[in-house]
């Protein structure tokens, strides 16, 4: 009788697990991706990307220099761009609002926003011969897949991770995530094909993206296209006018 007790509740943990890892695949990007509103919609560009009406926050600037930005999972670009126009002057600004985010149609996926990034580095290279490629957080996927594909002028990565996956295994040991994880943004399997000269810059303070995963990808960049300057007092939201690291990083310095 005992054996058929264990044996019951072995069977309903099992249940219980394999529900958990039912709802994670089912539910799996509402953990990844967490869309905002515009809260300056003015100066937006707007692309047609597989059927769909793509934003992109805007400013201006005539001459060689563009710079392309894609933010954090939770990131409204609209306010980015006014940090960005206040260090950047003399530089066009192109900050992508993902799918589902800030006015854009559609919902966030890698393939949607890989898509996306290509047209609109489409449409920046058509005006500006040095683009510039950021990316914050989960923009590292994008911008890394963009500088390993297309020609860049610079690649700037702020608060990086080598891959979603290796994030994902060490946030969440008990659940198979090698099995379940869709969008794996896997940026250090791009990062061999990368030319242009990358600033990566870590914070030490980190606890979402811990600095180890920027180390991790720092690593599978070719020898000598990559820089990585670890900042002691840099947590993964500091904004970019408050650190002087990433200041740098953005003016090439």
């Amino acid at each position: 009788m005992g054996v058929d007790r264990f044996l019951g509740w072995a069977g309903l943990l099992l249940l219980g697990y394999g529900g958990v890892c039912l709802l994670m695949f089912l539910t799996q990007r509402s953990f990844i991706y967490f869309p905002r509103h515009a809260a300056d919609p003015s100066s937006r560009l707007e692309l047609q990307v597989e059927g769909k009406r793509v934003l992109v926050a805007h400013r201006p600037h005539p001459g060689p220099r563009g710079l392309i930005y894609f933010g954090g999972n939770a990131e409204d670009v609209s306010l980015t761009r006014a940090e960005l126009a206040v260090l950047l002057p003399d530089t066009a600004l192109y900050l992508l609002h993902y799918r589902g985010y800030g006015g854009s149609e559609g919902s966030p996926n890698e393939s949607a926003l890989r898509a996306d990034a290509l047209a609109l580095y489409a449409h920046v290279a058509k005006r500006h011969s040095a683009v510039t490629v950021v990316g914050r957080s989960l923009g590292t996927g994008p911008a890394v897949h963009l500088a390993a594909t297309r020609p860049v002028h610079r690649l700037v990565l702020l608060v990086p991770f080598d891959s979603l996956l290796a994030v994902a295994r060490a946030t969440m040991p008990w659940l198979p995530v090698d099995l379940l994880l869709i969008d794996r943004w896997d940026a250090a399997a791009e990062a061999p094909l990368v030319r242009a000269p990358t600033t990566i810059v870590a914070a030490a303070l980190d606890r979402v993206v811990p600095p180890s995963h920027a180390e991790a990808l720092h690593r599978a960049f070719q020898p000598g296209v990559a820089r990585l300057v670890l900042v002691p007092d840099l947590d993964h939201n500091t904004p970019i006018l408050d650190s002087l690291a990433i200041r740098a990083a953005l003016q090439g310095l």
